[in-house]
């Protein structure tokens, strides 16, 4: 038996073409796969958010992004390939997001949340984030907020 070795790897994205790839796994992960309508996908923060590519042996796999917002530092936008779900490369991007975040010192002590999907909130927890508030539906998605103190 032949076992396959996958390596995942989790960049900050600093060119165009990257940011392409980007936007094309949240395409095909929220546009076409969960039905969000591309105006709802692609907003004003895309330029000011730091985004992050998630690679499985060298091909793009996953996406997320971060941002400073004036109620703390909110991570959204993250998706996973269908294909590559299962694998690590959600749990990659989580780590890399909050490793980013934790390395300047000025975002030390401020709120980190997110809008989670019901599929992702163990993923999560995980990391230490927690529930807050009630279900709430975001592009016919249900969604929790969940947030962690820096």
């Amino acid at each position: 038996m032949k076992m396959q070795i996958m390596e995942i790897t989790v960049e900050k994205v600093k060119t165009k073409e990257a940011l392409s790839d980007i936007f094309k796994i949240r395409e095909l992960v929220f546009v076409i796969e969960q039905a969000v309508a591309p105006e709802e996908e692609y907003d004003e923060f895309e330029n000011s958010s730091t985004h992050f590519i998630a690679k499985v042996n060298g091909l793009p796999a996953g996406t997320a992004r971060w941002r400073h917002t004036k109620n703390g530092i909110k991570l959204e936008r993250f998706a996973v390939l269908k294909e590559m779900r299962g694998k690590g490369v959600g749990q990659a991007l989580v780590d890399a997001v909050l490793q980013d975040i934790q390395s300047d010192p000025s975002n030390a002590g401020k709120l980190l949340y997110m809008h989670a999907q019901l599929s992702a909130i163990p993923l999560y927890l995980k990391f230490g984030f927690q529930k807050e508030g009630d279900l709430f539906m975001e592009c016919n998605i249900a969604h929790y907020k969940m947030s962690l103190q820096n």
